[in-house]
């Protein structure tokens, strides 16, 4: 019996019309364990969510995800294109009217985006998925400590700024449900995730900085002996109830992307909520000098790896391996720093039609051996214990044809539009992506992701508040890192992306976007008559750069081929 055929018989069991399954699990991570989504509906990538009708199946995704999902889940399910379509637009009959959902993998905001005030929305304890398939890990993961010198500030002076801003708003309590706030404020990590170095636990804290931590508590036994932990109370996840009924000024804030109707619930029985907005958030995305230096110094690691590879794959001698084998072999280049953990994400290396698909991922079906007149798109990144890195890099192996040449110009030149933007004119962006966007929309092109995310510091990759994209208006401010990101993809053919990491600097007041990625890009792909001469002029600073940075560690075949490549 298939999932869909199971989840099929639930409906009538429930006597309900509809049930929804999300991508996240009960942490909102970007990696969710168990994919309770890619069990359901087969679809692998990082967001999304299914509704099963007693009639028809849906799986809702962004552009990024809608060549992927037509092939991985596309036979069984209807595919919608979200954020522009969702559940309310289409349900408008009477036969879809009461929806189930578990409660513990939704927020109230969320259910709210999907069906408005439409339909009657049941919380279902039992989760469908998991009565019929339940991933299990088998590991204990323990949280681990890094260091002040790491992080630049103290978990003293994180809990000082989160208590000034209690006190500002008049708030006696916060629940900080998001795992990557909590390892934020208390310079802690864990290895809950595959690609992020998660600790998946919850706090509370009150404005005199009384500290519960919700844990299983096998994980935490390494870090609640260090004495600058010594007055937090450890806690199993099932005594969060008894702490809410103990905690005095009952008014709290809780976060509107992460704490589930279940436990806004149970807040809701005790505390006045008087914001769902968690401020880690803005706190966490500014990073301070010696995170910067860091992640320079990851990206100077990270670079030397990805400039190695790229000059091993342009070799005639090497061509022709599959995308599995090119994968393993950028790997390879990154372990050799005694630095690097782990990737950050799972790495995107698709040839030919497989590089139109935006969030690409090497399947035993899917692998394929590269072909001469291929392009081949990389998108990858490395999680070191200094920083996080995300890169991609297209290249060519042939003379390309022209158009591809003229479309990969006109993605850099967005690429550089993003990057020479004056932050002190337009610092939004939403204002930025259409910068990113301007060459390719003059012939009539564009590209169904957003052209920049947020980035972490040894944590997510994605993060926000900010972000480049048409739906973000969140201000720029020193010290936020973001992608710069424009592509180009055609269905069956070829994909482009070009990205780099981009800091926000301070100099002499003024703002500006400064590179943290450092590795060529392919100039085999190049019109340079589309080129303005600033545009010339700023690709040979960066290539020097590049030189300046990388060049001491790496061979003489392979800085000779960096100096050509400028």
């Amino acid at each position: 019996m298939t999932s869909v055929t199971k989840i099929k018989k639930l409906l009538n069991s429930y006597k309900i019309d509809a049930y929804v399954v999300p991508k996240n699990d009960e942490f909102f991570g970007e990696y969710a364990f168990p994919n309770r989504l890619k069990t359901a509906t087969n679809f692998s990538g990082s967001a999304g969510f299914s509704i099963f009708t007693k009639s028809t199946n849906y799986l809702f995704v962004d552009g990024r995800y809608l060549i992927q999902s037509k092939i991985e889940s596309g036979r069984n399910f209807k595919i919608i294109e979200i954020p522009y379509i969702y559940p309310k637009d289409i349900f408008k009959n009477d036969k879809v009217k009461k929806i189930g959902y578990d409660p513990k993998l939704f927020t109230s905001s969320t259910l709210e985006r999907y069906f408005g005030y439409k339909f009657q929305l049941i919380p279902i304890k039992q989760n469908f998925i998991d009565s019929f398939f339940l991933e299990k890990k088998n590991k204990i993961n323990n949280f681990f400590i890094i260091g002040d010198n790491i992080v630049g500030e103290t978990v003293k002076s994180k809990i000082n700024r989160l208590r000034q801003i209690l006190i500002k708003k008049r708030i006696n309590n916060i629940f900080v449900s998001a795992p990557e706030n909590v390892a934020w404020l208390l310079n802690i990590r864990g290895n809950d995730n595959p690609n992020s170095p998660i600790p998946n636990c919850r706090l509370i804290m009150d404005k005199y900085k009384n500290i519960y931590l919700f844990s299983d508590l096998k994980k935490i036994s390494k870090i609640q002996k260090k004495i600058k932990y010594r007055k937090i109370r450890f806690l199993d996840f099932n005594k969060f109830y008894d702490v809410l009924s103990k905690l005095n000024n009952k008014n709290i804030i809780i976060d509107k992307l992460t704490c589930s109707i279940y436990y806004e619930s149970l807040i809701n029985s005790k505390f006045i909520i008087k914001d769902y907005e968690d401020p880690i958030y803005y706190l966490k995305s500014i990073k301070n000098k010696v995170e910067i230096e860091n992640m320079k110094y990851a990206h100077i690691k990270d670079g030397v790896a990805l400039t190695k590879f790229l000059f091993w794959i342009k070799q005639k001698k090497n061509f022709g391996f599959d995308e599995f084998f090119l994968e393993k072999k950028l790997e390879f280049f990154r372990k050799k720093s005694k630095d690097y953990i782990s990737p950050s994400f799972d790495t995107i290396a698709g040839s030919g039609p497989n590089s139109a698909i935006i969030h690409y991922r090497s399947s035993n079906k899917s692998n394929r051996k590269i072909k001469q007149n291929d392009i081949f798109l990389c998108d990858s990144g490395g999680q070191y214990k200094y920083g996080t890195t995300d890169v991609t890099r297209t290249v060519c192996f042939a003379k390309p044809l022209e158009r591809i040449k003229n479309i990969f110009t006109r993605v850099l030149k967005g690429h550089i539009a993003v990057t020479l933007n004056d932050l002190n004119k337009v610092k939004k962006g939403n204002l930025i992506d259409k910068k990113a966007r301007a060459s390719l929309k003059r012939i009539n092109l564009d590209y169904g992701h957003g052209t920049g995310h947020g980035v972490g510091f040894f944590l997510n990759v994605h993060e926000g508040p900010q972000a480049i994209s048409k739906f973000n208006s969140v201000e720029l401010k020193e010290g936020m890192i973001v992608s710069n990101e424009p592509g180009y993809y055609e269905e069956g053919k070829f994909g482009i992306r070009i990205e780099n990491l981009v800091y926000v600097e301070k100099i002499k007041n003024k703002l500006y976007f400064k590179n943290l990625t450092m590795a060529p890009i392919d100039k085999d792909l190049i019109n340079e008559k589309l080129l303005s001469p600033n545009e010339k002029d700023y690709l040979l600073r960066y290539n020097l750069d590049i030189y300046k940075n990388i060049s001491k560690y790496l061979t003489k075949p392979e800085r000779k081929w960096l100096l050509q490549s400028i």
